[in-house]
C-alpha cells in the first residue's frame, strides 16, 4: 500500500511537470504566438525577454526556448539550487531558497535590468512557480542582506501562511507585489503561472511581481505584530515598514495602475491538476477514490484534524478500498533544533493519532521533491512503520517536540525520496484504506 500511495502521488507530480504545462499554454504557429485564448502576432514586437523565476523557472524556460528558439533576444532565470538545466538562449543563477542569499540578489538584479530595457513595442515573457518569492531578492535602502535573511527566518518558522509571509516581502522589494511588472512597462507582459498557494491568488503566488498589489505596509506591519516579531525583526526592517506605513516609501501598485494595463497573467498550473491525475491513477488501481480539498491550510494539527475526521467518516461505510486526496499547504511553528519539513511533520503527528489497528496508509509530501531542508519530498505511515518505532523503542513524541520529524523516518523508515521533481504546486496527502 506505501508503493500504491507513491505511484499515485507521482502522477499526480507528473501532471504538472513544467515542459508538459508550457506545451499546453504555449504555441507558435504562423508566427503568431498563442497563450490561452489569446493570440500574439510576433511581428508586433521588435524584441522578446524572457525573465523566469522559481523552483520550476529553469524548465519552465527550457521548454520556452524549444518554443520560441531564436525568436528570443535576451533573458535571464533564478532557481533553487540544483534545480538549473542547461540553456541556449537565455542565462540562469541558481541561489538560495527558501532564505535568500547573495546569488539571488544578483540574478535579481539581472532580472531588472533587462526588464528595464523592455519598450512598447516589446514583448516580456515571464514564467513564475513556487520560490520566486524568496529566490527574487533584495532589499530596502539602509538594510542588508543578513537583515533580509533573518526576516526571512522568521517569518518562515513563526507559522505565519504564505499570504502573511508575502505581504511582508512584498513591501521589502522593488520586484515583488507588482512592481516586476512596472518595470517592464510600457513593454507587454505576458506571465504564465505555477500557482503553489491555496485559492491560486495571483496577487500571492511569488509575492505577485505582476500583479497588483492589494495589501499595504500597515498590513506588514499587522502580521509583524500578529506574530510577536516586532523585538526580533532587524531594526533597519522594522523602521523601514514604518517609513512606508507613515507614506514616507512609495506603496506598491496597486490594481487599477496603468502599468498593468498590458498585462497578461494565466495560471498553467495548480494543486488541483495534480489531483485529478492523482485520482485517475487511483481509480485506475480499483479504489474508490475521493478529492476531499485542495485548500488544506493552518497549523498542522488542525490539517491532521480534518485529515483524522474525512478518514474515520470513510472507515465505516467503504466496501472496496478507499483512496482520499487532500492537497494545500499546512504550516509548522518550529519548535526546537531537529530536522523537517511540514510534511514529514504532519506524517509524523498523524502516526501518533491513527490508530494502528486499523489498516489505513497516509502519504504526505511536497511535489517539489523537497520537504523542508533535506532530501524526502515527505514520508508515509501505516501500522507497520509505527511498530517498527516501537520495537526500537523510539518515542515519536519527543521527536515532534524537537521538529525532528526527519531523523524520526530516517532511523524507522517511510521517506518519500524522488528528487528535484523541477516544478512545484504545495503538498499532496494520500490517505488509503484498505
Amino acid at each position: 500500500m506505501r508503493k500504491i500511495a507513491e505511484e499515485i502521488f507521482l502522477a499526480g507530480v507528473d501532471s504538472v511537470l513544467p515542459e508538459k504545462l508550457i506545451q499546453s499554454g504555449m504555441k507558435l504557429s504562423g508566427g503568431e504566438l498563442q497563450i490561452a485564448e489569446k493570440t500574439f502576432p510576433l511581428s508586433h514586437f521588435q524584441h522578446i525577454y524572457v525573465l523566469a523565476a522559481g523552483k520550476a523557472a529553469a524548465l519552465m524556460a527550457k521548454e520556452t526556448e524549444n518554443i520560441l528558439g531564436d525568436n528570443i533576444t535576451d533573458g535571464h532565470v533564478v532557481t533553487k539550487y540544483g534545480h538549473g538545466t542547461e540553456l541556449k538562449y537565455l542565462t540562469l543563477t541558481e541561489a538560495g531558497h527558501p532564505i535568500p542569499d547573495a546569488e539571488g540578489v544578483k540574478g535579481t538584479q539581472k532580472m531588472l535590468y533587462i526588464a528595464q530595457q523592455a519598450n512598447e513595442n516589446d514583448l516580456v515573457i515571464c514564467l513564475i512557480s513556487g520560490g520566486a518569492s524568496a529566490l527574487m531578492a533584495d532589499f530596502p535602502e539602509g538594510a542588508s542582506l543578513d537583515d533580509l535573511k533573518r526576516t526571512n527566518e522568521l517569518l518562515v518558522k513563526c507559522g505565519a501562511d504564505i499570504t502573511e509571509i508575502n505581504t511582508v516581502r512584498k513591501h521589502l522589494s522593488n520586484v515583488k507585489g507588482g512592481q516586476l511588472a512596472k518595470a517592464i512597462y510600457p513593454a507587454t507582459t505576458i506571465s504564465l503561472i505555477l500557482s503553489d498557494v491555496i485559492g491560486d491568488r495571483l496577487d500571492v503566488i511569488a509575492s505577485g511581481p505582476t500583479v497588483g498589489d492589494s495589501s499595504t505596509f500597515a498590513d506588514a506591519l499587522a502580521v509583524i505584530e500578529k506574530y510577536s516579531l516586532n523585538n526580533s525583526l532587524p531594526v533597519p526592517i522594522l523602521s523601514y515598514l514604518h517609513e512606508g506605513a507613515n507614506e514616507s516609501v512609495s506603496e506598491t501598485p496597486k490594481p487599477d495602475n496603468p502599468v498593468f494595463q498590458n498585462v497578461h497573467n494565466y495560471i498553467i498550473g495548480s494543486n488541483r491538476i495534480a489531483l485529478e491525475s492523482a485520482a485517475k491513477t487511483a481509480n485506475k488501481l480499483d479504489f474508490e477514490t475521493h478529492i476531499i480539498t485542495d485548500s488544506l491550510q493552518g497549523d498542522v494539527t488542525q490539517a491532521a484534524d480534518f485529515i483524522l475526521k474525512k478518514t474515520e467518516n470513510h472507515l465505516s461505510v467503504h466496501c472496496k478500498p478507499i483512496c482520499l486526496l487532500f492537497g494545500g499547504e499546512p504550516t509548522v511553528k518550529v519548535s526546537g533544533n531537529g530536522l523537517g519539513g511540514r510534511n514529514q511533520h504532519l506524517a509524523l503527528y498523524l502516526s501518533t493519532r491513527i490508530d494502528s489497528a486499523k489498516d489505513i496508509t497516509v502519504l504526505c509530501a511536497g511535489t517539489d521533491g523537497t520537504d523542508g531542508p533535506t532530501d524526502a519530498a515527505g514520508a508515509v505511515i501505516d501500522n507497520k512503520i509505527m511498530a517498527n518505532a516501537a520495537m526500537k523503542n523510539i518515542n515519536p513524541q519527543s521527536f515532534l517536540q524537537n521538529s525532528d520529524s526527519y531523523h524520526f523516518f530516517q532511523q524507522v523508515g517511510g521517506h518519500i525520496i524522488i528528487g528535484n521533481t523541477g516544478t512545484n504546486v504545495m503538498d499532496i496527502i494520500v490517505v488509503l484504506i484498505k
